[in-house]
Formats: structure tokens, C-alpha cells, sequence
């Protein structure tokens, strides 16, 4: 049988591109669509005849279609609201959104586990930015110098991103150390090296015509090595959502971080 889904946030551009995925694999069923900006009671399914209630009241919605799953990529603060709705109805819940401190990730978990679901939260949902990641605490092990290069579209508002900070935190977690950073004896241009944390120089690019992408540099004697990673549009965050949403049935309580769900 089918997973019934449940999207929400789903007029935004990455709600529009979870309604998308979740219409074309054959496990999983779109039952409803919330949006705070629903102006009609149904939802055309891209690709298909048929549609969905389509409505702004989330308690509503989760009353009428009982969803398996709710997917929500909507902002920090509505996140936790959707949690406090959802789990005591059953549904489990894939969060997309980015921003949810500690003491929300610790209520999710409680709220999970009090009502027998499972919450999947992750900061990234791309499959090569988590593994992107992964192979940089690998590598963080064998080099003293490092550097992160992250590249996004001109509208982007924070610098640098909370990806190459987390890759950053990551890498130096993984050395156990700070990496070395060269000191500079005379700076012709202020903040040419850019930020730095943990021994490692992060620079931003903000330009139109790129999304996100992300180069990290390793250097030793003789040598260096180079992990990147590159998204073209939002349908790269898909796959791992869609993993997400047939997980999150089998689990119990919050699971923080793509990676967990990929054995890395």
C-alpha cells in the first residue's frame, strides 16, 4: 500500500518540488497540501488529472486526509507547531526546515517518542552534500591545511552558508584539532582570506545563474585534494526526501541528519 503524504508549505518552491516527487513514486500518495497562502480548496497534482484538498488550516487537513507522513518545508517557527499537531494524530514527519535550535529538536524528539512516531529533520536533503561531508571528516584526518570554497545565487541573505559552517564544524571535530592556518603579513585587501573557523578559511561567492555548490581543499606537501559538490536546481533535494518519507514510518523518536538515515 501506498504512503499517504501529506505536504506542507507546499505553494513554496521546494513544497512545489516535494508535491512533484512524491505524485511520481508508486509508493507514495499525495492526500493533502497546506499552505498559508491557499486561496482554493484543491490542489492540481502536476502531471495528473486529479487533485488534493489544498487549505491553510493544517489541524484541519490532518483530520480529514490522516496522513502517514507530513512533510514540511515551511520556517523554523511554523516547524515546531506542524510537530505539536501532527505526532499526537500518528503522523511521523520529514522536516526540511532550516534554523530549529536545540530545545526544538529536543521537544520533536520527546513529542516522537511520546506518540510513537518517527521525525526525520536534516539541514541538507542532497545526497552529495551529505556524503560531501562525510568524506571530508574522512579526509580531515591526514591533512594540516584546509580550506572551503561555497558558491550560491545572488538572493542568498547569510554568509557564509550553514552548510560549509557545518562542514567546517564537522572537519575539525574529526582532526580533534584545528587545522593550521597560515598567517597573512600583510592584507592588501581587508577579509581576502575570508572567514575562518577551526584553522579553516571559508569563503563565499554570491553571483546569479549558480544555486549551491560547495569546494573543499585539502593541501599537504606536494599535493592537494579537492571535494565538491554542485546543485543545478531543487529537484537535487528529491531523492533524499523521498528516502526520508519511507523511513520516518519505520522509526520511533527524532533522527537528526541525513547521514543517519544512509549509514554513513
Amino acid at each position: 500500500m501506498p504512503i499517504d503524504v501529506l505536504i506542507h508549505g507546499a505553494l513554496g518552491r521546494m513544497g512545489r518540488e516535494v508535491v512533484a516527487a512524491v505524485c511520481k513514486d508508486p509508493q507514495l500518495r499525495p492526500v493533502g497540501a497546506v499552505d498559508l497562502k491557499a486561496e482554493g480548496p484543491r490542489l492540481p497534482l502536476p502531471g495528473r488529472e486529479d487533485s488534493i484538498p489544498l487549505s491553510s488550516d493544517l489541524g484541519s487537513l490532518l483530520a480529514q486526509t490522516k496522513p502517514q507522513v507530513v512533510v514540511d518545508f515551511s520556517m523554523a517557527e511554523a516547524a515546531m507547531n506542524v510537530a505539536r499537531l501532527a505526532a499526537p494524530g500518528k503522523a511521523n514527519l520529514v522536516i526540511g526546515t532550516t534554523g530549529l535550535s536545540p530545545d526544538a529538536l529536543s521537544e520533536m524528539d520527546r513529542l516522537a517518542r511520546a506518540h510513537g512516531v518517527g521525525i526525520i529533520a536534516a539541514p541538507n536533503f542532497a545526497l552529495g552534500a551529505v556524503v560531501m561531508v562525510h568524506l571530508a571528516k574522512v579526509a580531515a584526518r591526514h591533512f594540516d591545511y584546509a580550506e572551503i570554497l561555497e558558491m550560491h545565487h545572488e538572493q542568498k541573505l547569510d554568509a557564509p552558508s550553514g552548510t560549509a559552517l557545518s562542514t567546517a564544524r564537522a572537519m575539525a571535530e574529526a582532526r580533534g584539532k584545528p587545522f593550521v592556518h597560515p598567517g597573512t603579513e600583510k592584507e592588501s585587501l581587508k577579509g581576502t582570506r575570508g572567514g575562518e573557523m577551526g584553522g579553516i578559511s571559508v569563503h563565499s561567492v554570491r553571483l546569479p545563474g549558480l544555486m549551491a555548490h560547495q569546494e573543499i581543499i585539502f593541501g599537504t606537501s606536494g599535493q592537494t585534494l579537492t571535494i565538491r559538490h554542485d546543485t543545478i536546481n531543487r529537484e537535487c533535494y528529491m531523492p533524499g526526501v523521498i528516502l526520508a518519507v519511507k523511513k520516518a514510518v519505520e522509526l520511533k523518536g527524532l533522527t537528526y541528519g541525513l547521514e543517519k538515515i544512509l549509514g554513513l
